[in-house]
């Protein structure tokens, strides 16, 4: 592999990045990594326009929005989304049971965002496991008992400090590059 050299590097200004991006109407028809994001009574307006942003950096196929985790449009939501929350598509359902019912439907294998006794990897996934929904629990408490009790497994992000546990959307931007990644080497 050659030598990096920051003397030949050309960091792109943001009118050269704006000529490359997708329009919305273009990111509406690219294609999406076979992936659902359930958010589950996440409160933060903000966290759900985070949630909607990495959603979109990340081609996931749909955000399942359920429990009183707000939808759009509202303001806040798309301030921190940055318009993703217009072309990544969504839908919203009162209960999580709900949202289980229909991603089970659709085929897809639930997996956790969790601390267990026996949490896998992202790393860990096969290609079996997808479509793979992954669902966020609530900013303080996690994803509830009766929820991780109807999942395949739960994945986990190490941790080498002395905190376990990362704002929603950030575990959420690492797990999801984790497990497109492993998608994209399995594919």
């Amino acid at each position: 592999m050659p030598k990096y050299d920051i003397r030949t590097v050309h960091k792109l200004s943001y009118d050269e990045l704006v000529a490359i991006r997708a329009s919305p109407e273009e990111a509406t028809k690219l294609p999406r990594h076979p992936i659902a994001v359930v958010v589950h009574d996440v409160r933060s307006l903000y966290n759900v326009g985070s949630l909607f942003r990495t959603s979109d950096a990340f081609a996931v196929a749909k955000v399942v929005l359920c429990g009183f985790t707000p939808a759009p449009p509202r303001p806040e939501i798309s301030k921190t989304a940055l318009g993703a929350d217009s072309v990544v598509p969504y839908v919203w359902f009162s209960t999580i049971d709900e949202a289980i019912v229909h991603l089970r439907d659709e085929g897809y294998s639930l997996w956790a965002a969790e601390i267990t006794t026996d949490s896998s990897r992202a790393q860990d996934l096969t290609v079996e496991d997808f479509p793979l929904a992954l669902i966020l629990g609530n900013e303080l408490t996690g994803v509830p008992t009766k929820v991780l009790d109807q999942c395949k497994g739960a994945l986990e992000i190490p941790m080498y400090g002395t905190k376990h546990s990362l704002n929603v959307a950030v575990a959420a931007g690492i797990l999801l590059s984790s497990i497109v990644d492993t998608y994209r080497q399995l594919t």
